[in-house]
This record gives structure tokens, C-alpha cells and sequence, in this order.
């Protein structure tokens, strides 16, 4: 059953999910496009753009919008409690370990050692999003010359406003809306 297994795919995602809603996308990439077929690499990085700019964690907001594109409201549901049980578990866990026993020195080098691992998730799941952003592939194409014009220049100046500290409401909103002229324009030409 389609919702039983929703639960159990982002329950998964939820265990070892670490490092929050970034850390996420490549466990629930490897579910939902690479196991199951769910979505396309498109479609997800989609879902995750509108995860972002959606009020909540991105994370619990991705695993809505997937579990509403493969099976509707109850899909929706099914994914979104299979993400968030074994997080509540583990955070309750977690934190009465962390206030009872924070100082241990164990416990500090687990967390010193899951940081780093975590940035290698998020960057993993980054090359995935950058491959289809400037080169509208999947995968990284043999021909690397191929490069999308409008997909630079996104990435680009998205890059600078974000380093100016542009607030993220603004940076999407401005590049929804630049990304619309632009391609209004290229099919112009």
C-alpha cells in the first residue's frame, strides 16, 4: 500500500536526517527519484524550491509536496508523519541526553564529527541541482559547453544577493520574476 510505504520511505529520511531540511534532500532524492521513480529530478528540485519559499522547516514542507504529487492528501499525510515521527523521537532523546550529559566529551565529538558529513550531504545534493540548473540535465553532460545562459546568470546574480544579505523572500521573488522575463525574452528571439 502507496501510503504505508510513504511512511516508511520518510520515516527513513527522518532517522538520518541530520543537519535539518538541506541535509534531507539527498535521502529523500535517493527515495523518491532514484528508488522509486516517483518524481523526476526535475519535479524534485521543483518541490524543494516551493518547500523553500513556503512557511515551515523545508524538510517537513518537501516531504508534504512529494507525498501529495505521488498520492494525493492522504500521501501528503502519510509522508509528512513518516518524516516527522522519527524526528520527535529522536530530538526528545537527543535533548535529555544533550541537557543531562553536554559536556561529556563523547558527546561533542559525535556532533563535531556529524557536521562535516552533514555539509556533504547538502553539497551532494547541491551538484544534483546545479547539473540542472545551468545544463537542464539530470546528469552531468558529456558536452559541458552546453551551458544554460539564463541559468548562469540566475545562479549568479542569485549568488551575489545572497552574499549581500538579501532576505530569501526577495532573492526568490526576484528570481521567479527574472526568470520569467528572461524566458519571455529567449522565446522572443
Amino acid at each position: 500500500m502507496i501510503y504505508l510505504l510513504l511512511f516508511w520511505e520518510f520515516a527513513k529520511v527522518g532517522i538520518f536526517c541530520v543537519g535539518g531540511g538541506y541535509a534531507s534532500m539527498p535521502l529523500i532524492q535517493s527515495s523518491v527519484v532514484d528508488t522509486y521513480h516517483w518524481l523526476s529530478l526535475s519535479e524534485f528540485v521543483d518541490i524543494f524550491t516551493i518547500s523553500q519559499m513556503t512557511p515551515g522547516p523545508i524538510g517537513i514542507n518537501a516531504a508534504t509536496f512529494a507525498g501529495m504529487k505521488i498520492a494525493g492528501v492522504l500521501g501528503a499525510i502519510s509522508a509528512t508523519l513518516g518524516f516527522v515521527t522519527p524526528s520527535f523521537i529522536i530530538c526528545i532523546f537527543v535533548a535529555r541526553l544533550y541537557f543531562k550529559y553536554g559536556d561529556i566529551g563523547i558527546i561533542r565529538g559525535i556532533l563535531n564529527g556529524l557536521r562535516p558529513a552533514v555539509v556533504a550531504l547538502i553539497c551532494a545534493a547541491g551538484m544534483s541541482f546545479i547539473t540542472l540548473a545551468l545544463w537542464n540535465e539530470e546528469t552531468l553532460p558529456e558536452d559541458l559547453s552546453n551551458l544554460d545562459p539564463i541559468g548562469i546568470l540566475m545562479l549568479l546574480i542569485t549568488l551575489i544577493a545572497v552574499r549581500c544579505k538579501v532576505g530569501v523572500i526577495r532573492v526568490l521573488a526576484g528570481a521567479g520574476i527574472g526568470g520569467l522575463i528572461l524566458g519571455l525574452v529567449k522565446t522572443q528571439m
